[in-house]
C-alpha cells in the first residue's frame, strides 16, 4: 500500500514513490508544471482521507470520493483538475474502480460544462438536411442524438423532416463521436470518413494501430486535414471507453 504523501513510513520511500509517480506522468507526457499541480492535489486529497478516517488515499472508498467532491464542489475550474489527479494516482496504483470513478465523474463534469456542438458546424454535412432538421428544432448534437438513437426514431424523424435516413444516421454517428472529449467538426468528419464512426468502435481500437490506420486514410484519400499525433490518439481511445453507448444501429 503507497502512503508517500503523508505517512509515517521512513521518508527515503516516500521519495522513492513519489519518484516513481513523477516518472509515470512524464512517460505520458505530463509536463513538471502539469505533474507538480496533480501531486499538489493529490496531497491535499490525502490530507482529506486523513482528516475524515485517518486513512491513506490508497484506502479510499467511492464514498470518500463523493464526500470530497462535495467537499470542494464550489471550486467549479479546479474540480476537474483534482478528478484528473486522482484518476491519474489511481491509474498508477493499478486501481481500476476508483481510476474509472474519478474519470467518470470529471467527463460528467465536463460534459455537463461543455456547450453542444451545432450540427451545422460538422463538416461536411448538407445545408439543406441541416436546415429541415433545425426548422424542427434539432441544432446540435446533443439534440440529434436524443431524437436519433434507435432507427424507428431515425425513420420517424425523416418522415418529419424529409431528411434521408441514412442523412440522419450521418448526424447521429458525426453527434456520437463529438461526445469524445477533443472531437469536434473536423476529427469527427476524419473518424467517420475512415470508418471509425461510433464511440463504440472508437473504444475498440488500439491507440497506435488507429493512429495508422488514419494516417493512412488521410494519405490517400486526401482529406482535408493532419491525422492525429500519437498522444492525440491515445487520448481519443482511452475517452471513448468510459463513454456509454448511446445509439443502436
Amino acid at each position: 500500500m503507497r502512503h508517500f504523501f503523508h505517512s509515517a513510513l521512513a521518508r527515503d520511500r516516500q521519495m522513492q514513490e513519489a519518484e516513481e509517480f513523477r516518472k509515470f506522468l512524464r512517460k505520458k507526457g505530463k509536463k513538471n508544471h502539469v505533474i507538480d499541480g496533480l501531486i499538489r492535489r493529490c496531497v491535499i486529497f490525502e490530507e482529506f482521507m486523513h482528516k475524515r478516517s485517518k486513512r491513506s488515499m490508497d484506502a479510499a472508498s467511492k464514498e470518500d470520493i463523493l464526500a470530497f467532491v462535495n467537499s470542494i464542489k464550489d471550486q467549479k475550474p479546479d474540480l476537474n483538475n483534482y478528478l484528473r489527479a486522482l484518476s491519474s494516482y489511481y491509474r498508477f496504483t493499478s486501481k481500476p474502480e476508483l481510476n474509472v470513478l474519478t474519470s467518470k465523474l470529471r467527463e460528467q463534469r465536463m460534459s455537463s460544462a461543455r456547450k453542444p456542438h451545432s450540427l451545422k458546424d460538422f463538416r461536411g454535412v448538407n445545408p439543406e438536411y441541416v436546415n429541415r432538421l433545425a426548422s424542427s428544432g434539432i441544432k446540435n448534437a446533443e439534440q440529434i442524438l436524443q431524437a436519433g438513437k434507435t432507427r424507428d426514431d431515425r425513420q420517424r424523424l425523416s418522415e418529419k423532416t424529409r431528411v434521408p435516413a441514412e442523412a440522419i444516421l450521418e448526424f447521429v454517428k458525426l453527434a456520437d463521436l463529438s461526445r469524445i472529449e477533443g472531437v469536434k467538426g473536423i476529427r469527427a468528419r476524419l473518424y467517420y470518413d475512415a470508418g471509425v464512426d461510433t464511440v463504440e468502435k472508437m473504444a475498440k481500437w488500439n491507440p497506435e494501430e488507429l493512429r495508422v490506420h488514419v494516417a493512412e486514410f488521410v494519405e490517400k484519400s486526401g482529406f482535408t486535414g493532419i491525422a492525429p499525433l500519437p498522444k492525440e490518439v491515445e487520448h481519443t481511445v482511452e475517452s471513448a471507453t468510459k463513454l456509454p453507448k448511446i445509439i443502436e444501429p
